[in-house]
């Protein structure tokens, strides 16, 4: 069904300013928790936005992602439809127990010891970006000086990409979470380049292994073809950068908004696993959620949905949901348990949220250590969001030190 703009709310919502949720999450929440709406494409999906229906309908192993062979809402239409109409969606395996052996084999690669081990070599990049950024003098722009480069460091250190390709990793990445700001044929080239250039990295890999991820992957024997490789190289730079390198900045811009934050967590470093998660939970300017394809009827938030419906579950929103967390519109830097939605749930959570976890508290470490003066350098209101992106961003992140 594609409805017309004036018949259904559009989403995802728009909202005053950058760190600031929009005024219907509550809404929703409260007066229609499983509500029709219309996606960018035009296409009509079930919005979701209660902690425990969000849950739920993401933990439910019946659903999945949206794959091409279904009739599903599009979240953004064919011209620019970015990751979401990539070839990555019809490479990887997306449920069953295909689903579960990729995850288990890349899985071995984000275990609490392994990230641990990489704490030191993400200390060491992220106090060498902190310190070029200190070089060119304040005022500068945190996002593009240590936010954006740090996660795409990391990724190309683990699928053992030279030094030299970084950049060349962060613009495809840019490119391929579009939903709006770049053509399809913009879209189609840059997917094209980066599957020339792992196809060549494979290549490499297979002749000469290292120590990396994609060495490992080839030594698993013949089921790691180079098509499902070069996806999944692809799916991690995707999932560990952008959302990563946005998370980065947007938390810091949320603990300098209210600088007692900052000085609270100054006085006392030991709170930076809680308040990263609390960032985790607080963040409004997440991007559009997740999709789920109903392959059934199912009931959720006292709504029948039938079969083939597109719902989409908004963990933004959910995280907010005071029947799930006391004070839910307040940031308690020391708020524990803390289980939000942000790497969602089920058999489809975050394959890479240890990874994102190390480096979010890294990068929120070296900046208290380099940079304890550091403060906004414009209005926290003043702000702005990236557009046009399937993940929510900001566009920069102007500070002082």
């Amino acid at each position: 069904m594609t409805p017309s703009d004036t018949e259904l709310p559009r989403f995802p919502f728009h909202a005053g300013t950058a760190l600031e949720p929009p005024s219907e999450w509550a809404e929703f929440r409260d007066r229609c928790p499983v509500a029709r709406v219309a996606l960018a494409s035009g296409d009509e999906a079930a919005l979701v936005t209660r902690y425990d229906d969000v849950k739920r309908v993401l933990s439910d192993p019946r659903f999945t992602r949206p794959t091409p062979a279904d009739d599903a809402a599009r979240v953004a239409d064919t011209e620019s439809g970015g990751v979401f109409n990539s070839e990555m969606a019809t490479v990887l395996p997306q449920h069953g127990e295909g689903h579960l052996k990729w995850r288990r084999t890349i899985g071995k690669w984000f275990t609490a010891k392994r990230m641990n081990a990489l704490r030191p070599g993400m200390a060491a990049m992220a106090e060498q970006l902190v310190g070029e950024l200190v070089a060119k003098g304040a005022p500068g722009d945190l996002k593009a000086g240590v936010a954006f480069p740090l996660p795409v460091w990391v990724i190309c250190d683990m699928l053992g990409v030279p030094d030299a390709d970084r950049d060349r990793f962060a613009h495809w990445s840019d490119v391929m979470l579009s939903m709006t700001r770049y053509t399809q044929a913009e879209f189609d080239a840059a997917q094209a380049e980066f599957g020339r250039y792992m196809g060549g990295h494979i290549a490499t890999k297979r002749a000469n292994p290292g120590d990396d991820l994609l060495s490992a992957l080839i030594a698993e024997g013949e089921d790691w073809s180079d098509a499902l490789l070069t996806a999944t190289g692809i799916g991690l730079l995707i999932a560990g950068h952008e959302t990563t390198a946005n998370m980065i900045a947007k938390m810091v811009a949320m603990l300098l908004a209210d600088r007692s934050r900052w000085e609270r967590l100054l006085a006392d470093p030991s709170l930076v696993r809680t308040a990263v998660e609390e960032s985790l939970r607080l963040d409004a300017n997440a991007g559009v959620g997740m999709a789920r394809y109903l392959v059934e009827d199912f009931e959720v938030g006292g709504t029948v949905l039938p079969r083939g419906t597109t719902a989409m579950c908004s963990m933004a929103a959910a995280n907010r949901d005071e029947r799930a967390f006391e004070n839910a519109a307040d940031m308690d830097l020391g708020r524990s348990p803390n289980p939000h939605l942000a790497f969602g749930a089920g058999a489809h959570a975050c394959l890479g949220q240890p990874l994102a976890r190390t480096e979010l508290q890294v990068a929120l470490e070296v900046l208290l250590r380099e940079l304890p003066t550091l403060e906004l350098a414009v209005p926290a209101d003043e702000l702005r969001r990236v557009e046009g992106l399937a993940v929510g961003g900001l566009r920069e992140l102007p500070v002082r030190w």
